[in-house]
């Protein structure tokens, strides 16, 4: 067992330890279409598990949840290419279903162009099109 005096310093060095999330990190501009399609691939990850909860009613995770889909959102947006952007909102629309999230889904869904990602998003998620 640690003495009382190391045990506080070594609680205090644990204390300093923050959660950095990807969608808080700074993103150097100008960002490539790939390099962002990348990183929403990553955001869309790293925030599944807190979709989930937040689709429980958890409340610290939906909050997690919606800063992720935010960040993720405004990456999208800066895609130029169709397809690559398509793809990128495909992974958001996926991260708000599981987040029982359907209004954002909705309106991310009517975003996609490509016929054949919307035909693949009204598969995995039937209850979008209404």
């Amino acid at each position: 067992m640690l003495a009382p005096s190391r045990r506080s310093d070594a609680m205090q060095w644990f204390a300093r330890k923050t959660r950095q999330e990807i969608w808080d990190e700074a993103i150097q501009w100008p960002l490539g279409d790939i390099e962002a399609a990348a990183r929403i691939r990553a955001i869309c990850d790293a925030a599944a598990q807190s979709a989930m909860a937040a689709a429980q009613n958890d409340k610290g995770e939906n909050v997690r949840y919606e800063r992720a889909a935010k960040v993720a959102m405004e990456i999208a947006m800066k895609i130029s290419d169709d397809l690559m952007r398509d793809d990128a909102v495909h992974r958001i629309v996926d991260l708000c279903m599981s987040a029982s999230d359907l209004k954002t889904a909705q309106i991310l869904f009517r975003a996609i162009h490509a016929s054949w990602i919307r035909e693949t998003v009204q598969r995995d998620h039937p209850t979008l099109v209404s």
